[in-house]
């Protein structure tokens, strides 16, 4: 028979008996069109007369062949009805919305999307690697790979397909193949990608033309993103509000009404309006549960009123029932309105499958598949492959290039295409690809170009009449900015915890620093004080605004989705986070300044008050503005981290505080004018000492005390402005000293204010730039110093097969035939096996809510045997993970009441090491390989006595038994840089199995996101683990009807924990089947039974009924019952299965040390980024400090500058804090997740290897500050000076990250903890005797809070050893000048006051008589004596009191992480 004959008959057969099978059943005679949901014009007339253009006729009615001018004749085929979607609950009140968009003559909203030829290119291999921190510095080589030039590797290649209005196209494809990418494609999503190539038109528009559009091309990718602390109703009500048409229905009386209908309608088209008043939560904050938070990911894309609609994978977490009646949501609302709907999905149920008009399969970027439905598996069968009774023809057809999931029909062995190029040469030769290009010249049609014509109008119609023509945005930019200010006040207040914890630091801080300067004199004694009090204003203001660098990458990803949804323009999210900062910051600046103004004792005036506060006020706001514009500007975090961090210290050094703006040199005098904190600055001096008259007192008077009482024969000494020979100094005097003027005051005003404007547009600008992803495929990150290890995957060649002529398809055949893996006795032989029994009885688990106690497992019970693999199932939210987590011994909240035992006996200390437990989460240290995940798993649980070679021999094993020999050695990266879901999946499953355990596996969703071949790869080895006696409990969402049969128990749970059934499936689930038949719920004879079972407890067929009641009523619940006390009494009467060694972690403290420190010393070795940063924060803080205080002289005041050069180096800690605190709440999480609850290691262990790790490069930047910095300062250059600098300067290091850590400890996100920094570095800061010198610290503080601040002693050491001995020379402005009464010499007058409170002064001219020249200090110690230095022994005994600091510290990290580390709830 030839080729085009069989292509006949598999046509024929294909439409035989159907009277002509409709691929396209919906496309044009969905006519109607409207707004997604609302606006439909159905006509069934159209709909008939355009069925021609949606039929692939070219068939009669006894499905022969026929020509190509008669493909289009007319046919007797029997029309079906208006959906498959038809028994769609609400299908009428689709209907409903159609029938009002006619009445109301809508235009239709019909496009289509049509491509040809289209190519996909994106940056980057199969393999890259990974550089570390010593590699990335061998310039030959890295010049050597530029050279070179990025690759690029093709992700679609020569796509093409037409996806017509009121049409439905599956995309299927293994992960990997390029099903997102072409999605992207489709939704016109095209940043990122190096090159695409082709044409794809939406309607008769190109994808150029469509760019304004967006947000009626729409996509939903993977990625559940929201804000978290958000309700379920407050994130749909922000979605519905910003899609309001201008014009709604006739019988609408406000944009309200229409908002409130269209949302309450998405929320019950998905089933989850009882979730309305909870949050949508996230992994750390709790709210809905992950089928439900993917629901409403569903709603917020349906939501936007689209045209074209491309949903990636979308029914991942959903369970059956759920995700048959999304599709059916999806075929209904495509069918009605005329929109165009693309869908890739995993493991799509026939049910699922048989929704679509069309299938598109690819594989590894190539199309070798694309027509209708019904054609695709006639196809593959035509080609040799067999497609099993009962099995999903779309995990068939995605399986036939599979050589370990095909199957080959007989006669076929030799002569079936064995990969995707040779299936894509026979489709190409089909008449199906024939048939199917006649769609591509779709958009050149009448029928094209009138729906796109009718699509613009009702585009304009809908958009409202501010709006730019060009706009692709629905309402007004005002309702938009409304819209976002509600929703941003929404997540301040349902973030509450941390809005008060801000308030109630910022109150903290206003009294602690109030209480410091408290009651500052109104003399020259008082001018420091009160001008530290005016720069720490400023300077608490600059470091909450830090936070606002890490809150910009929280909610980044959010803001890009709605971005695309065409949901708001940027700008009025900016502004809408301006409206939120008003209240707030103006909240927070009322109790600092109420606080702070008056115990410091300002100015006692309205207008003083007043001025302070807007100045206070307009900087706040300007602050946040800058370090909102660094987290915008920056696509990463460590960038905008190492940026925010050095730019801070620049605004900060910079206020004119610490160098006085006349003594700043030429070369960065510019960060002076361009620093909105000195015109703050500025403005607060002048307005705190304009008018005022300022008298010399104490040490600023020469001479003063008893005998000294002329004014006209004393000076001022050491203030600034102060005319020589005066005994007072005015406020315009001391002003003009530092360049400020009064008349500047309000111009500063103004400038802040215009400064805030400037970073305002820049953040605008940059989040209206903000790009997607880079499009790089996914691909494998080998460590360099593994490349060796890793040969087979840098090699170039696709197939990586034999060197040499490439298999015929016979040979090819016994290559499939033939297994690759090790021999499976030997790996069976190997795996343990289990002989306890593990059961739970009367199990309750009850949680706290606002509203009372809420029970989410309600008398559950069952049990595990050994060789059993039992499934447990149910909807979306039925307590699934619940019930494994309590069995598991995960949880720490809520109470716990029945019997968890094995062998009849209470759990051991050991339980939680010697079962495995695969969380749904695939949570791995990212710079790990997957060999090395696997050992550390191994030598950590299995039992101490097992010698560390055996060990290491059974990760070999388990290596080979999940076939991962080719990417051991690659790093697990992160999700596009690293391993793939699937490898995910499977490390996940090999990180418990190598721990050898002895009870039983517990996995929660394993197939979750996999392909069906991974699916059933999974499951396939779960069940050889099972057949060599392990116990195994899986919860599982969407098994097919192959997938199902592996089990041999069913635990079915309804919501609330409910028990519906449990007990045997049964061969071919028959004891399932007639338990649910006895009670009027018979699963129909094709269906699978999993998504039936599912269907009964949550779904249609579920009657009413309470089955979770019928349950306890049956016989077979009776039996349930006397069987587990039964298996209780046997097991308790024998000896236990396993024993228990009495250790609650399988290896010492000391080896778990060792282990976990390696790790983590690893960990930071490789993450370049981390280390990168925190070097360039330090090389670039030192020569900005160093060029600042350019080589300073021994003058009064430059001794004053050394002090601040030294406190300046302080401030490189905040920077490298908040870039440090993300990393370890990264792996705190990681360990909180997974490690620490299957006890595979101490807390001690994980504490200890975080700091050790960080030792290296703390001992390196401490050199890195040091060289820039200390000889840039003019420093003295004897080692044992610059010796001890340095060996203080490390311990620093040590201090401030001990406490970034013990702060990241307790703080439950990186969020909370940029928060809690502030108030600790501020207080220790404002305490250390710099801004306020230790004589005029209060009491109160002086006596205990100076004497534990570890930067006092850091500071008072660096000063001691740099200052002590230099000697002082004034500057001529500097002398105190004066007379002398009675014809003195200048030695007579000043005796007495030499030898007693002037005895550190230094009087250059003893024999003159008059113009006494007084210089306030000799030598550096007499300065020192006046911040609480009295001997050179001092700088040594507090350096040592800096490594005590140093250590204490890090006490405190393990006290904090000791504080946080719960026990877990055990059953009562």
């Amino acid at each position: 028979m030839s080729t085009r004959d069989s292509w006949r008959n598999s046509w024929g057969s294909g439409y035989a008996g159907g009277g002509g099978l409709a691929f396209g059943g919906t496309s044009a005679w969905g006519a109607g069109g409207g707004d997604t949901i609302f606006r439909v014009l159905s006509r069934t007339s159209e709909r008939q007369s355009k069925r021609r253009s949606a039929v692939i006729s070219g068939f009669s009615e006894n499905g022969i062949y026929e020509e190509e001018d008669d493909w289009y004749s007319e046919h007797d085929v029997n029309i079906p009805p208006i959906s498959k979607a038809e028994d769609w609950a609400l299908m009428p009140d689709v209907k409903n919305y159609a029938e009002r968009g006619e009445k109301d003559h809508l235009k239709s909203r019909k496009l289509g999307i049509t491509w040809n030829n289209l190519t996909v290119k994106g940056v980057g291999s199969d393999a890259a690697f990974n550089e570390n921190v010593i590699s990335q510095f061998n310039i030959p080589q890295n010049i050597r790979e530029a050279r070179q030039g990025l690759p690029l590797n093709n992700i679609i290649e020569n796509s093409h397909g037409c996806v017509k209005p009121g049409e439905m196209l599956l995309v299927l494809g293994r992960p990997g193949s390029g099903c997102t990418t072409l999605l992207k494609m489709l939704a016109n999503r095209r940043n990122g990608y190096a090159q695409v190539d082709g044409d794809v038109h939406f309607g008769s528009m190109t994808a150029k033309e469509a760019q304004q559009y967006r947000g009626q091309i729409v996509m939903n990718t993977e990625e559940e993103l929201f804000f978290p602390t958000l309700t379920v109703g407050q994130t749909m009500d922000f979605a519905t509000r910003m899609k309001v048409p201008f014009h709604t229905f006739s019988d609408q009386h406000s944009h309200k009404d229409y908002q409130q209908e269209y949302r309450d309608f998405l929320l019950k088209s998905m089933g989850i309006t009882h979730t309305s008043s909870t949050k949508v939560g996230n992994e750390f904050v709790r709210g809905v549960s992950g089928g439900e938070r993917k629901r409403v990911s569903i709603i917020e894309t349906l939501a936007t009123r689209g045209t074209v609609f491309c949903w990636d994978n979308s029914t991942r977490g959903l369970d059956a029932n759920t995700a048959l009646q999304y599709t059916k949501a999806i075929r209904a609302m495509t069918d009605v309105t005329g929109m165009s709907s693309v869908v890739s999905l995993y493991q799509a149920g026939n049910g699922i499958y048989d929704l679509f008009d069309k299938v598109l399969i690819l594989d590894g970027g190539k199309e070798i598949y694309y027509g209708p439905r019904e054609q695709a598996r006639p196809f593959m069968e035509e080609l040799g492959f067999v497609c099993g009774d009962g099995a999903n023809v779309a995990d068939y057809l995605t399986g036939v290039t599979v050589p370990t999931e095909r199957q080959i029909r007989q006669g076929f062995e030799t002569s079936f295409p064995r990969t995707a190029d040779e299936i894509l040469a026979d489709y190409s030769r089909t008449e199906i690809k024939a048939i199917m290009e006649k769609e591509y010249t779709y958009p050149q049609s009448d029928e094209a170009k009138e729906n796109t014509k009718e699509f613009k109008e009702a585009i304009a119609y809908d958009k409202d009449r501010s709006l730019p023509k060009s706009s692709p945005l629905t309402v007004s930019f005002a309702k938009q900015v409304k819209a976002c200010v509600i929703r941003q006040y929404q997540i301040v207040w349902g973030d509450k915890p941390t809005f008060i914890i801000k308030q109630f630091a910022t109150l903290l801080q206003a009294l602690i620093v109030g209480s410091l300067f408290y009651d500052a004199s109104s003399d020259s004694a008082g001018l420091f004080t009160k001008s530290g009090a005016l720069f720490f204003s400023l300077l608490y203001q600059a470091l909450m605004a830090l936070s606002e660098v890490t809150d910009s990458f929280a909610g980044r990803p959010v803001l890009a989705k709605h971005k695309a949804f065409a949901f708001f323009h940027p700008a009025a999210f900016c502004i809408a986070q301006i409206a939120a900062d008003i209240p707030v910051l103006f909240f927070q600046v009322s109790q600092f300044s109420l606080v702070l103004y008056f115990m410091v004792s300002l100015r006692v005036s309205a207008s003083a008050f007043f001025t302070y506060f807007v100045i206070l006020f307009a900087t706040a706001m300007c602050i946040t503005a800058v370090m909102r514009a660094i987290g915008a500007v920056f696509s990463t975090f460590d960038g905008a981290t190492k940026v925010s961090g050095f730019w801070f210290s620049a605004l900060i050094v910079y206020t004119g505080y610490f160098i006085p703006k006349t003594q700043m040199h030429d070369w960065f005098v510019w960060v002076y004018w361009i620093n909105p904190l000195a015109y703050g600055f500025e403005a607060l001096m002048s307005n705190e000492l304009h008018g005022q008259i300022i008298p010399c007192v104490n040490q600023n008077l020469i001479p003063n005390g008893p005998g000294y009482t002329n004014l006209a024969y004393q000076s001022c000494a050491g203030v600034p402005g102060a005319i020589q020979g005066a005994a007072f100094v005015t406020g315009d005097q001391y002003l003009q000293a530092y360049s400020y003027k009064h008349s500047h005051l309000w111009r500063n005003f103004g400038i802040i204010w215009a400064w805030w404007a400037f970073f305002v547009v820049l953040t605008i600008i940059a989040t209206t730039n903000w790009k997607e992803m880079a499009g790089k495929s996914g691909f494998l990150l080998i460590p360099r110093e593994n490349a060796k290890k890793n040969k087979q995957l840098l090699q170039n060649d696709e197939e990586s097969q034999a060197k040499g002529k490439p298999a015929s398809r016979g040979a090819m055949t016994l290559l499939d035939s033939s297994s690759s893996s090790m021999d499976e006795k030997t790996i069976e032989n190997q795996l343990i096996s289990n002989t306890s029994v593990f059961t739970w009885k009367n199990l309750t688990y009850t949680v706290k809510t606002p509203s009372g106690d809420r029970v989410l497992l309600d008398n559950v019970q069952g049990w595990v045997k050994p060789g059993m693999l039992g499934a447990l199932m149910g909807s979306s939210g039925a307590g699934k993970t619940t019930l494994l987590d309590v069995l598991a011994q995960r949880k720490t909240e809520g109470t716990i009441t029945g019997s968890i035992l094995v062998d009849g006996r209470p759990l051991s200390v050991s339980f939680q090491r010697s079962a495995g437990y695969c969380e749904q989460l695939d949570v791995h240290e990212p710079t790990a390989t997957v060999r090395e995940a696997l050992e550390f798993s191994a030598l950590l649980r299995q039992p101490r006595d097992t010698p560390r070679e055996e060990k290491l021999r059974y990760v070999d094993t388990i290596v080979n038994l999940l076939e991962m020999q080719d990417i051991e050695h690659t790093l697990v990266g992160r999700t596009g840089m690293g391993l793939s879901v699937e490898q995910r999946k499977r490390l996940t499953i090999g990180v418990e199995l190598v721990a050898k355990p002895s009870i039983l596996i517990f996995l929660d969703e394993p197939t979750s996101g996999l392909d069906g071949q991974a699916a059933f790869n999974t499951l396939r080895f779960l069940r050889k683990l099972a057949a060599v006696g392990q116990a195994v409990l899986v919860t599982i969402h969407q098994p097919s009807a192959s997938l199902f049969k592996e089990f041999d128990t069913l635990l079915l749970l309804a919501r609330g924990g409910k028990t519906v059934y449990f007990g045997d499936i049964g061969e071919e689930a028959s004891t399932l089947k007639d338990y649910f038949a006895r009670y009027g719920a018979p699963c129909p004879q094709d269906a699978n039974p999993a998504e039936h079972m599912i269907d009964v407890v949550s779904g249609s067929a579920s009657q009413g009924k309470d089955w979770n009641q019928i349950w306890l009523e049956s016989p077979e619940h009776k039996e349930v019952s006397l069987e587990v006390d039964r298996i209780i009494k046997e097991a308790a009467a024998k000896p236990p299965g396993t024993s228990d060694d009495g250790h609650e972690f399988a290896m010492p403290l000391w080896q778990q040390i060792k282990l976990v420190t390696h790790r983590m010393n690893v960990a930071l070795y490789r993450n370049t980024d981390y280390v990168n940063n925190k070097f360039a924060l330090h090389i670039g803080s030192a020569l900005f400090n160093g060029f600042t205080f350019w080589k300073i002289g021994n003058s009064v005041q430059e001794l004053q500058l050394k002090l601040f050069t030294i406190f300046n180096f302080i401030f490189v800690a905040p920077g490298v804090i908040n870039q440090l605190q993300p990393l370890f709440i990264d792996r705190r999480d990681i360990y909180e997740i997974r490690e620490k609850k299957s006890k595979m290691y101490s807390w001690v262990a994980f504490v200890t290897g975080l700091i050790v790790s960080e030792f290296p490069y703390l001992c390196i930047c401490a050199v890195l500050y040091f060289a820039p910095w200390y000889y840039t300062v003019g420093f003295p250059t004897d080692s044992n000076k610059s010796g001890a600098v340095f060996f203080v300067m490390l311990f620093y290091e040590f201090i401030y990250t001990g406490i970034g850590q013990f702060v990241a400890a307790y703080s439950p996100n990186a969020v909370f903890a940029s928060l809690v920094n502030p108030a600790i570095i501020t207080i220790l800061v404002s305490f250390c005797g710099v801004l306020m010198p230790y004589a005029q610290i209060q009491e109160f503080w002086r006596y205990w809070l100076y004497y534990i601040n570890p930067f006092n002693y850091l500071v008072s050491s660096i000063l001691t050893f740099t200052v002590f001995d230099v000697e002082v020379h004034c500057k001529d402005s500097e002398f105190a000048l004066f007379d002398t009464p009675n014809n003195q010499t200048c030695g007579e007058y000043l005796g007495p006051y030499r030898a007693g409170l002037g005895s550190r002064t230094n009087l250059i001219n003893p024999e003159a008589r008059s113009g006494c020249r007084v210089c306030q200090y000799r030598l550096g110690s007499d300065y020192l004596s006046t911040l609480n230095i009295s001997d050179y022994v001092v700088g040594w005994r507090n350096a040592g009191i800096v490594v005590i600091f140093a250590i204490s510290s890090y006490v405190m990290v393990y006290l904090f992480m000791k504080l946080r580390t719960k026990a877990t709830k055990t059953a009562k």
